[in-house]
């Protein structure tokens, strides 16, 4: 089949989080399947060192074995593992949403050539244009929220605006819509979208990036943290959304009891607000010593906080799945996940604790991993089993079947594809 997969961000954009990594490992997978895959993604500059090193590196004169790239006034382009990536010159951009002008050009004149188009997100023009080309010709489509779809935090009046203009009109096309949890299909359901459209699919992680781990106790080492002192960590965007101001409110009353445990929180500002909300209650309850807060982690420093963490927390208000979790526990650190987060019934008392997103919740989950010592090694012992169901082998499988579904019909109909209601793929 040919594929194009259209995502407003992608590798090596990292700042974003899981769906780079998400887009980038499915179209991996489908690509060793032997299908044609096209990522269609924005140009977004060089926004951090390791990011631009990446691109520097994709885009290099002497690509590596069977590699291809190029780059002009329009954006650039490059083939890793045989997926091509087309970064889209981009004109302007607001908070991650940007404008690229060639998407119509591209669509115009190479979305016929294509079987099936796979739409990421919802709130950028990416996917909104593709869907309307899709429409327009009768190539079929699968659209995927990533958790998008209600209105969280912030703008929501703006995404609700967004929804009546542009986003009806891509549900409504959508030959199927991918959930990536339970949590995810009733929110959907309830908003409106028609259950049997929906199908349910879990993410993965790569495991051979977890095979080979670092050494224990250099994160520790440059960020002064004692091997004695319980470590707890969080990875992901410092983000409301996140539950970064419950955390800290918890670890503040933990840190009364443990006086020495240390709480890293390491991401890129998200700019809602979240970064300076912490910043005050660090001062307020007196945790300068406590809370660190190290900047985004990429590559191997990622893998070393992992590595050195007793405990990985992810205390989101919502979450449609968490793949950070997944991989925190491919490093066989065990986690702690709020009930708001997709991955949630796949952990739970194997390799991981489900708490209340609250505050409270959040505080009894850690004192309980920091003083019960059997729970925090039963659940570390865990990680691997739990890790080995989690790889993207079933999810790309089911994302075949699906897109194979969708293209077995003529074009311009949508069949139906559905999947077990109960069970996520793996689980």
């Amino acid at each position: 089949m040919r594929i194009v997969k259209t995502t407003q961000t992608y590798y090596p954009y990292l700042r974003m989080g899981g769906p780079p990594a998400k887009v980038r490992a499915i179209a991996k997978g489908l690509a060793r399947r032997g299908h044609k895959v096209t990522v269609l993604t924005a140009d977004l500059g060089q926004q951090s060192e390791l990011e631009g090193s990446a691109r520097a590196a994709a885009a290099s004169t002497k690509p590596s074995p069977g590699a291809r790239s190029h780059a002009d006034a329009k954006g650039w382009r490059s083939e890793e593992d045989g997926v091509e990536a087309v970064y889209l010159r981009t004109l302007q951009n607001y908070r991650a949403t940007t404008i690229n002008p060639q998407i119509l050009t591209f669509c115009a004149r190479r979305l016929r050539a294509y079987d099936v188009v796979h739409i990421y997100g919802l709130y950028d023009l990416f996917g909104s244009t593709a869907a309307w080309f899709c429409r327009r010709y009768g190539i079929p489509y699968v659209l995927e929220p990533l958790g998008m779809f209600g209105p969280k935090v912030r703008s929501q009046n703006k995404k609700r605006l967004y929804r009546k203009l542009v986003g009806n009109a891509l549900f409504a096309g959508a030959g199927v819509v991918v959930a990536n949890s339970v949590t995810e299909r009733d929110e959907l359901i309830a908003g409106g979208i028609a259950a049997e459209k929906i199908v349910l699919r879990r993410n993965g992680i790569d495991l051979a990036e977890f095979q080979t781990l670092p050494a224990a106790g250099a994160f520790r080492a440059k960020h002064n943290v004692a091997d004695n002192a319980p470590l707890l960590l969080f990875l992901g965007r410092i983000s409301f959304i996140k539950g970064l101001d419950h955390l800290v409110n918890a670890f503040a009353r933990v840190a009364r009891v443990h006086p020495n445990a240390r709480l890293v929180i390491a991401g890129p500002d998200d700019a809602d607000g979240c970064a300076e909300a912490i910043r005050k209650i660090v001062a307020e309850f007196e945790l300068r010593e406590h809370v660190i807060l190290t900047g985004p982690l990429y590559g191997n420093e990622r893998l070393q906080a992992f590595v050195d963490a007793d405990v990985f927390v992810l205390p989101s208000r919502y979450e449609s799945f968490g793949n950070v979790a997944a991989e925190a526990i491919a490093c066989g650190t065990p986690v702690m996940v709020t009930d708001q987060c997709g991955i949630a019934p796949l952990i739970d008392g194997t390799a991981g604790l489900v708490v209340p997103c609250d505050v409270d919740g959040l505080r009894e989950g850690i004192v309980r991993l920091l003083q019960d010592g059997a729970l925090a090694a039963r659940l570390r012992s865990g990680c691997a089993e739990v890790a080995r169901t989690l790889s993207w082998d079933e999810p790309v499988a089911e994302m075949e079947r699906i897109y194979r579904s969708l293209v077995s019909q003529p074009r311009g109909e949508i069949s139906e594809v559905t999947s077990n209601p109960e069970v996520i793929r793996g689980s």
